[in-house]
């Protein structure tokens, strides 16, 4: 899967700076932060509802779309896949960071 992140990101940094004609990426780019982000919200959306409708075929699609997206908002932002990739490995050797919630009292 790295090699497939890896030239994706290439490829949406490539249209970046070079624009195609009729690039669904360079339209994204061009119209700005608040329409990538849009589409980001918009996917992760269709994430959540395909993966309660228990399609895997669907989650896998809309899953790779959400990643896409994710992808465009890193080059959009200046972000580096090497510093996604280092904050991962950062948390992989993490264990027992699980998060103690706040427990809320209904009854009073």
């Amino acid at each position: 899967m790295e090699d497939v992140l890896h030239q994706l990101y290439d490829t949406v940094l490539s249209r970046k700076s070079e624009k195609a004609e009729g690039s669904y990426t360079c339209y994204l780019f061009e119209q700005g932060l608040d329409k990538i982000l849009k589409k980001c919200g918009e996917e992760c959306s269709e994430v959540i509802i395909a993966a309660k409708n228990g399609k895997q075929e669907d989650t896998v699609g809309e899953l790779s779309d959400l990643l896409y997206h994710l992808v465009v908002l890193m080059v959009n932002e200046n972000i580096p896949l090497e510093s996604v990739e280092a904050e991962l490995a950062l948390r992989s050797g993490k264990t027992g960071n699980l998060k103690t919630f706040h427990q809320v009292d209904h009854n009073t």
